[in-house]
């Protein structure tokens, strides 16, 4: 996952995270869980460590509040807990499937876990990208105007064909890397349907057609 991308994820999370805290103070007052409290001021100061040892310590008492599994979630995000934070996303999945953004930030913990995580067999990272995938189609399904849920499912499908299009790898397939590319452009040029003068963009999709025609 390249800088901007990450950029933009974390950029997304902190309107996300407005928009829920909004929510949230509106029933700090009333809330009986003095962890619930403390944890959510230390996630708007910024505070993602405390945030997310506050948070922690409200389970299972909260574990049914999806805005509390949110803010556990994003600060396990933001602390470079990946997998902790796409379980947290997936518990506010189950809670309320239509939260695009939840899937949004499990998409992208299962991403980054995919790439970053060197322990990780090359048919579990396939399994990640494909989950992350799969969870960036339903958050488009359920808000498909938001351009940053089509540009990160063509960073995951890339980061798919690199995975499965290299070479001697145990999970190498042409035909399947030439679709994940396939996919990646399709996505970054709807990307570019919104918005046609992202020269970023358009360096993606040259570099995704470069990558599919150069496969072995």
């Amino acid at each position: 996952m390249n800088l901007k991308s990450l950029k933009l994820g974390l950029f997304t999370g902190v309107f996300a995270l407005v928009a829920l805290s909004a929510n949230a103070q509106q029933k700090q007052a009333e809330h009986s869980n003095a962890n619930v409290r403390m944890g959510q001021k230390a996630l708007l100061d910024g505070d993602f460590k405390n945030a997310e040892s506050y948070l922690t310590k409200a389970l299972p008492e909260e574990g049914k509040d999806p805005d509390v599994l949110y803010m556990l979630g994003y600060s396990q995000f933001q602390n470079g807990d990946y997998k902790k934070s796409a379980e947290t996303f997936g518990k506010v999945v189950a809670l309320n499937p239509k939260n695009a953004n939840a899937l949004y930030f499990k998409a992208k913990a299962n991403n980054t876990l995919a790439i970053q995580t060197n322990k990780v067999s090359a048919a579990n990272k396939e399994q990640l990208l494909r989950v992350a995938i799969e969870d960036y189609s339903k958050a488009i399904a359920i808000t498909p105007t938001d351009s940053k849920f089509y540009q990160n499912r063509a960073i995951a499908n890339r980061d798919l064909g690199i995975l499965i299009g290299t070479a001697g790898t145990p999970n190498y397939n042409k035909a399947m890397a030439t679709d994940a590319y396939n996919n990646a452009i399709k996505d970054y040029e709807k990307v570019l349907s919104f918005d046609s003068s992202k020269k970023d963009i358009q360096t993606e999709v040259k570099k995704a057609k470069v990558y599919r025609d150069n496969l072995k």
